[in-house]
């Protein structure tokens, strides 16, 4: 017997931080104190630990209370959030801006997102050009600015140009010179330019710096403008000066300033961009602008692009990205950063943050019986695993403790999203290193506005005027205590992953400039690539991955058998068949392989990246691979395990897992994806350990049975389809036994007349009625099928064999999540597959269930639709459905609700 003392909860303490987050839309920023204080009461009692303030576009009708962003009346109400927050324990987040990208009124033009234009002229040889240069494109909407002109000879040769150019027109904010007292001319001629072409024709280029005109989308009142110089330092500089004073005396009430997805469109460019490539790449890209704008897809060009692109992902990292996590701690302020999107390695990107951040969008497919996932109401998810450790592995190899992920995104069509539908999606997040979720979203709706409130364009909506809040507290509890254990301790993959970017940087691409790693298009970019497939194949043969770059390989070491990041430390690092590597990243992993490191190729480098000196730069590379004798390794998996780096084999049952370590000991997260239950003992790499299993569906823990031998510890583990379970290991056992149940095969059904009473919701309430058949609750009359709420099922029932001590209680399906009560005493909350509880106190004789049933909003949307009753009164986009077209609920069917069964009692049989 375990002695009292000794038995303590291995659960953490939580946090506000263990519990999700969510993003909270203010809609034209009409809030009030009352509205306010109410909705994160709202938030605090269901479970939510912090908001993340976006203000949006606003409500028809509500244009009295609209509040101007950053106004004083704004910052009045920013700090009644975080003071109420602080009140609540809870935290705030916000976005520098309003809507997406960063931008707004106060972004001038000089500052604005900027797109390289190029124009061209002929000349032939002993012509004389002779006229001034202006834009002739009739699409350009916003001035450009004229950098160089430069010309081009059939013969290969080259002349700048530029200063030949008469009466040069200065854009005085560009050139830094408001408030200065140069005297400029009053009116400024056109840039004019006289000049004879003498020995062979010639192609005059007139390179600009135009402004892509993009406007903050989703603004909020105040918020509309230019989008934001993403490449510019100065940019941001100047973009940040209405926060410094508008935040001042607020540092540290903040946590953290978030940053969404890169969606800043067709940016190519900075005004300084040519300065900085010749920097950044050594050579003048204005003599190469023939071939790098050719549109034949060759070597030169090829290599050429490649450098604009890595220019491009410098400039963003280092001018921008780093510098407002920069400017952010300036102010005691944490960023959390959505870097997929983005023109850049996303890894370095990523890590730049205090906080990556990744997203998902859509649903993905699970085997799980039961699981729902009708084709109508749906949209493929982006969530792919691979996609998605992008974020994690930025945050594991830079130290950073947190991974967030903006979640639910279009889970399903609007008010059909389920609690059950959200647990898997949830769980592959948190499979994939995120730690951190928040919930996209929760729209700010005050008590004034009519059912079903203010409505974000995009679902799925978690507060109060969403039924499925009624038992969203299940949903926010399981993530929470997931989120306890997930945020213990340091990330344990032990395979780094060579991210070779420059493979992608040196492709054709049409000849684009702006090659995006946008999670929508990952045909574009990560699918069928050697990186991919290795990622893949090692997560399905049981290894915990993290990805790498260039940088990070720079600064990795070699200390006491493991390699050693800012972050962690790793058994192994393996280079994916690739074609192009930077002579410096080779350098190293030779450097690090001669150190004793296992650095492992699946194919070698054949040439380096970029254009300059590549010819000697690429036979530098093939001597360092010949001198060193580096092979290519023929299996990857043997060569792991010839170096002792074993998988969890666990995998070969189908369960899923993270594992995180904690001051040596081990937590292992697992989940069962698969339409079976796995019961048997499963592997665990470590040798010779206790192992406490902890429930986070119920909070329930306990020691569990196992075997050890052979250097593994075997663990008896039951899970069923759509469950999960934490291990945690330890070295002498601490807990009580996990009790472990068979089900007997013989089922009872409990049946019989079910009272049913509806108990809240609308339009209005059907009269109570009794059923003896459980069937959806639609079928009953009009007022049912319009009916969006919680109703009670009750139903006394005679103990089927009152010498059974445990039961399974099975509600089979449910439309949507329940509360069960026996004899009186609250059971638990079943609001995912599969829906079953289990009880130990039946009387003898009768006893009474009653269940509390509430379904999702649809139906009621579509009865107010069919009746004309028009809610979608927003501005900008207002309402669209899952396709992003004119959103129609009259041509649903109505959703099933209710409790339709068939409800059954199992016994339960103790394991020894």
């Amino acid at each position: 017997m375990v002695s009292q003392e000794k038995t303590v909860s291995p659960w953490p303490k939580s946090t506000n931080v263990n519990q999700p987050w969510t993003r909270w839309w203010w809609m034209g920023s009409a809030v009030d104190k009352p509205n306010l204080k109410r909705s994160l009461i709202d938030f605090h009692k269901a479970g939510i630990g912090g908001v993340e303030i976006t203000p949006i576009y606003g409500v028809k009708g509500e244009e009295n209370n609209f509040i101007d962003y950053l106004s004083p009346k704004w910052i009045e109400m920013l700090d009644y959030t975080i003071h109420i927050s602080d009140s609540l324990n809870m935290q705030v987040d916000m976005v520098l801006g309003t809507g997406w990208p960063y931008g707004g009124s106060h972004v001038t033009l000089p500052h604005a997102a900027t797109k390289l234009i190029v124009q061209k002229y002929s000349l032939k040889k002993s012509e004389t050009f002779d006229r001034s240069i202006t834009l002739d494109s009739n699409k350009e909407k916003t001035p450009a600015m004229l950098l160089y002109v430069t010309a081009y000879g059939s013969d290969g040769s080259f002349v700048d140009l530029t200063n030949e150019l008469q009466n040069k027109k200065v854009n005085i904010q560009d050139k830094g010179l408001e408030g200065s007292n140069i005297k400029l001319p009053n009116k400024l001629e056109p840039n004019k330019l006289k000049w004879k072409a003498k020995n062979t024709d010639y192609t005059i280029y007139a390179v600009f710096s135009g402004k892509t005109g993009q406007q903050v989308k989703r603004a909020a009142p105040g918020g509309k403008g230019y989008t934001l110089d993403h490449y510019s330092a100065d940019a941001l500089k100047a973009y940040v000066v209405p926060f410094n004073n508008a935040l001042k005396g607020r540092e540290g009430k903040i946590r953290a300033i978030f940053n969404d997805s890169f969606e800043v469109y067709g940016t190519d460019f900075t005004p300084d961009f040519f300065d900085e490539f010749k920097k950044l790449r050594g050579y003048d890209l204005k003599k190469e602008l023939p071939v790098l704008l050719s549109e034949t897809d060759n070597e030169i060009g090829n290599r050429i692009r490649s450098d604009y692109r890595q220019t491009i992902s410098d400039l963003l990292l280092n001018q921008f990205d780093k510098s407002w996590t920069n400017w952010a701690h300036s102010k005691n302020f944490k960023t959390k950063l959505q870097a997929h999107g983005s023109p850049g390695n996303l890894i370095d990107l990523y890590a730049s943050a205090d906080i990556p951040e990744c997203e998902t969008f859509g649903s993905m497919p699970f085997a799980i019986p039961g699981f729902r996932r009708e084709k109508e109401d749906i949209r493929e998810g982006d969530a792919d695993p691979v996609m998605l450790k992008f974020s994690s592995s930025a945050a594991h190899i830079s130290g950073k403790k947190l991974v967030s992920s903006e979640t639910f995104t279009w889970l399903r069509e609007h008010f059909k999203t389920a609690l059950s539908q959200c647990k898997p999606e949830a769980e592959d997040l948190m499979l994939n290193g995120v730690n951190h979720i928040f919930l996209h979203g929760s729209t700010y709706s005050p008590d004034r506005a009519v059912w079903p409130g203010w409505q974000f364009y995009a679902s799925v909506n978690f507060n109060s005027n969403n039924t499925i809040w009624e038992d969203a507290p299940a949903l926010f509890s399981y993530i929470s205590n997931c989120q306890s254990l997930l945020q213990q301790g340091k990330p344990d993959n032990e395979i780094l992953l060579y991210w070779p970017i420059f493979d992608a940087w040196d492709k054709y691409e049409k000849g684009t400039l702006f090659y995006q790693f946008k999670i929508h298009s990952l045909t574009e970019w990560l699918y069928g690539t050697s990186f991919y497939d290795t990622t893949k194949s090692l997560i399905k043969k049981g290894y915990g991955v993290d990805f790498i770059s260039d940088n990070f390989i720079a600064e990795a070491q070699f200390k006491n058998g493991v390699i050693v990041l800012p972050g962690g430390k790793y058994k192994s690092l393996v280079i994916p068949s690739c074609q192009k590597m930077p002579f410096e990243t080779l350098q190293k992993l030779i450097e690090l392989k001669k150190a004793g490191a296992s650095i492992l190729f699946e194919g070698l480098p054949e040439s380096v990246p970029g254009f300059k000196d590549y010819k000697k730069r690429e036979q530098n590379l093939k001597n360092l691979l010949t001198e060193n004798k580096i092979q290519a390794v023929s299996d990857i998996f043997k060569s792991l395990e010839d170096t002792n780096i074993q998988p969890e084999s666990l995998v070969n049952t189908g369960l899923k897992f993270i594992r995180r370590d904690v001051d040596g000991e081990k937590i292992y997260f697992l989940v069962n994806h698969t339409a079976k239950t796995i019961d048997e003992f499963v592997p665990l790499q470590i040798e010779n350990k206790e192992v406490i299993i902890l429930d986070p569906l119920t909070g329930e823990y306990g020691n569990a049975m196992v075997n050890k031998k052979n250097k593994i510890t075997y663990v008896k583990i039951k899970i069923e389809p759509g469950q999960s379970y934490f291990l945690k290991t330890e070295t002498t056992a601490s807990q009580k036994k996990w009790i472990y149940y068979e089900t007997a095969p013989e089922t009872f059904a409990l049946k019989g007349n079910w009272k049913l009473s509806f108990e809240k919701g609308g339009p209005k309430l059907p009269a109570d009625t009794v059923v003896s058949n459980l069937e959806s609750w639609t079928k009953l009359n009009p007022d049912a099928e319009a009916f969006s709420g919680t109703a009670f099922y009750t139903l006394q029932f005679e103990n089927p064999d009152s010498k059974i001590k445990n039961w399974s209680l099975n509600l089979g399906d449910v439309r949507e999540s329940a509360k069960v009560w026996l004899n009186d005493e609250f059971i638990g909350a079943a609001w995912s597959v599969p829906y079953k509880l289990n009880i130990n106190n039946l009387k003898s004789g009768k006893n009474t269930l009653k269940i509390q049933v509430t379904n999702l909003p649809a139906n009621r949307i579509r009865d107010m639709e069919l009746k004309g009753q028009e809610w979608k009164i927003f501005y900008e986009i207002n309402m669209v459905d899952k396709d992003y077209k004119k959103f129609d609920a009259t041509k649903w069917n109505p959703m099933p609700s209710g409790l339709l069964g068939p409800v059954t009692l199992s016994a339960l049989k103790q394991q020894n």
